[in-house]
């Protein structure tokens, strides 16, 4: 008993002080506070003000970072915090994507999705489609999990870009779906009571799913849970030392990794109004690699600032030449020698830990 007090006291302090999504006050904002203030009160106000002047293609990119910073959120509680640098996430947000699309098909050819052994009718609802589209990607990642998580180091990797590699291929040779064309989709799913057609409405959804998903990652990482996944990551003989298993802690913070990543996935269909194959690929994995790197792993706010600059270069940089990824590589190798804690870290400073 004593052992386990001890751990989770020790695990505790060695995590992640970045877990608190609202930094606490007191006579005035520490650096790290009104970095993290201004940085979610930009992307809440810059689109904003964009659509009030007539710009809607400015509230659809913030849009785009918003549902790329959530799927990196989920990324980073897998790499981050648990250490489980997976190459196959791409395989939960294309899987999201494709729910929405499939349901948003159904729905309007009026259609069944199966009528063997139930008749299963597609839907509009956002609600259905963000819970379906978190159940199945923490099915799969349970399933995935379950085997990947018996290895470590290149293995783990390998074996999770295998499986995100079988699935995009699954849906490239799927014609009922369109195969490697992609699924169009006619309309935009709903969400009762509010007008989801509506470029601002949509990304203030989409907003509200970030915050909580940065809420929900900030509350596990400050709970026993969040204690024995640090030292899992720490040192996972130490904890089974102390009596806890590492291999259901990794598995559980995998499964609910995939289920966020899943949702943004669902949320970046309907806004796009199409989903591909392009979705599930394992260069789609890479890049939320990147964008949590640029902003520093393990960082609360990190996997936010690593999509607002990424998608900053890839929009405004590849408008100038198409070989912006040479400056996005300039970039991320700045931040692996000069900045090692990223973006946030250069910002915000260090955490007392690193």
């Amino acid at each position: 008993m004593t052992n386990n007090t001890s751990l989770t006291n020790g695990a505790s302090q060695a995590a992640t002080a970045d877990t608190a999504l609202v930094p606490k006050t007191g006579s005035h904002f520490d650096r790290k506070g009104l970095v993290q203030m201004a940085l979610l009160g930009l992307l809440l106000l810059v689109p904003v003000a964009a659509y009030f002047l007539g710009h809607i293609y400015y509230v659809n990119l913030a849009s785009r970072i918003t549902i790329i910073a959530m799927a990196a959120v989920g990324l980073n509680l897998a790499i981050g915090y648990g250490g489980m640098v997976s190459f196959g996430h791409a395989a939960y947000f294309g899987l999201g994507g494709y729910v929405a699309g499939i349901s948003a098909y159904h729905a309007f050819d009026l259609t069944p999705f199966m009528t063997w052994p139930f008749s299963l009718p597609g839907s509009d609802s956002l609600l259905v489609v963000w819970l379906v589209a978190a159940l199945l990607c923490a099915l799969l990642a349970l399933a995935i999990g379950a085997i990947s998580l018996r290895t470590t180091g290149v293995y783990f990797i390998m074996i999770t870009l295998a499986f995100a590699q079988m699935i995009y291929y699954f849906a490239n040779s799927w014609p009922t779906y369109g195969g490697e064309d992609g699924l169009p989709i006619y309309i935009r799913n709903t969400l009762p009571l509010v007008d989801s057609s509506n470029a601002l409405t949509y990304f203030l959804i989409c907003f509200v799913g970030l915050v909580l998903a940065m809420a929900i990652t900030s509350r596990l990482m400050k709970s026993r849970f969040g204690a024995a996944l640090t030292m899992a990551r720490l040192n996972d003989v130490r904890l089974a030392t102390a009596g806890i298993s590492p291999y259901p802690i990794r598995l559980v913070a995998f499964v609910i990794s995939a289920a966020i990543t899943g949702l943004a996935g669902a949320l970046y269909a309907d806004l796009n109004g199409f989903v591909s194959p392009n979705m599930l690929s394992w260069h789609f994995s890479g890049e939320l690699m990147v964008i949590v790197i640029l902003g520093g792993v393990g960082r609360l706010y990190g996997p936010l600032a690593g999509a607002v600059l990424f998608v900053m270069m890839e929009t405004f940089l590849g408008g100038v030449t198409q070989y912006w990824q040479l400056f996005l590589g300039l970039v991320l190798l700045g931040v692996v020698l000069f900045a090692k804690h990223g973006v946030m870290g250069w910002l915000a400073g260090r955490e007392r830990n690193e």
